[in-house]
């Protein structure tokens, strides 16, 4: 077995009390195979057995995406008829001896589609959490896949630039929200965002996690744009708030506050460090300036193929940071029925501290 991926997931699995792992689609079966395959009514796992050639279940129609892989691999091919799709994935199973053994599962990921076909195929199998197992593939990035997201901070930072003039008081959420996803394809962004843009204006940016409504932008409005790019399968995730004409002195106050905060969250960030001296540290300077009630999240979450994903930097967190670890820095403070302020960077350890991805300013800027 010469993909290093799989040597990577083959000596997890070794250190483990787990036999075996099942993947559907999603960013894992994605990151070990360099296969994409969608969610559908069809059904696509792969069986990864210790020290075993892994396997393959998938309809025919996508036969093509293992026509010609650098690496071995056994192939389970079904057809349309999903009366004869059990007995593949028994095949499957038994090619790898899989009945009666330990068999992990993502239990964000696996459906139960896929699930009832894997245990038609191992009925006497366990199948517990393989979280622990498979969340160390994922978690230190390599060169290859810092450059990917940070070729997605750049198409993300260029289309909001872009976006940036088009802002006017009277416009509704809603429609910049859909400029937003326009200049971010425009820029080179793959056509699955991360997640769907957040923009919120006045009230609506008190709520972290708004969606896009029918509220017109007024002056004195804070907004709040939190969006992101894909590029190359790696995401970014930024955040900026903007001042709609003239605001309130509070609301320039609390911005800076949200800046200084978000700027020693930065700072924190350092290899050898755990995940919680991050959020710490940003914490600290809301709650020294009496607005700690007001910042109701954690500091940030770990980004890669996924748009929330290890490391957490959560209060209570004491996994230390190692290079390669890439997460966001997006303290806030969120005056409820009035005004919001968040602001996001992305961050990447390295062997001495920390690569800031992101570099769009972060000073209060007027629009509309």
């Amino acid at each position: 077995m010469t993909h290093s991926r799989f040597d990577k997931l083959n000596a997890s699995l070794r250190a483990s009390s787990l036999d075996a792992v099942i993947l559907n689609p999603g960013p894992t079966l994605t990151h070990l195979t360099g296969m994409r395959f969608h969610l559908m009514e069809r059904p696509v796992v792969l069986m990864f057995a210790k020290d075993q050639i892994p396997a393959i279940v998938l309809p025919e129609l996508e036969l093509q995406k293992v026509a010609a892989l650098p690496y071995k691999l056994q192939v389970f091919v079904y057809p349309e008829n999903p009366s004869e799709w059990e007995d593949i994935f028994r095949r499957a199973a038994q090619a790898l001896g899989l009945d009666g053994k330990r068999i992990g599962v993502e239990p964000r990921q696996l459906r139960l589609l896929e699930f009832r076909y894997a245990k038609a195929g191992a009925p006497e199998a366990d199948y517990p959490d393989a979280s622990d197992v498979l969340a160390g593939l994922r978690l230190r990035k390599d060169r290859t896949e810092v450059e990917a997201m940070r070729g997605a901070v750049k198409i993300a930072q260029a289309a909001l630039e872009a976006m940036i003039p088009l802002i006017k008081i009277g416009m509704a959420e809603r429609e910049l929200a859909a400029e937003l996803v326009m200049q971010l394809l425009r820029h080179g962004s793959e056509p699955e965002l991360p997640f769907a843009p957040i923009v919120s204006g006045g009230p609506n940016g008190a709520n972290p996690h708004a969606s896009p409504g029918d509220r017109k932008l007024q002056a004195g409005d804070l907004l709040v744009i939190d969006w992101g790019a894909t590029y190359d399968g790696y995401i970014s995730d930024l955040t900026r708030t903007f001042a709609v004409g003239n605001v309130e002195e509070e609301y320039q106050k609390i911005h800076k506050i949200v800046q200084e905060a978000n700027a020693a969250g930065r700072a924190a960030a350092k290899p050898g460090v755990p995940c919680a001296n991050v959020d710490k540290a940003a914490r600290e300077v809301i709650e020294n300036a009496g607005y700690g009630i007001y910042f109701t999240h954690r500091t940030g979450h770990g980004i890669g193929m996924e748009a929330h994903e290890d490391p957490y930097m959560r209060g209570d967190n004491m996994q230390l940071l190692e290079p390669g670890m890439a997460f966001t820095v997006e303290p806030g403070i969120y005056l409820p029925e009035r005004n919001g302020v968040r602001i996001e960077d992305n961050v990447v350890i390295t062997e001495t501290g920390a690569d800031v991805l992101s570099d769009m300013p972060r000073e209060m800027r007027m629009v509309g």
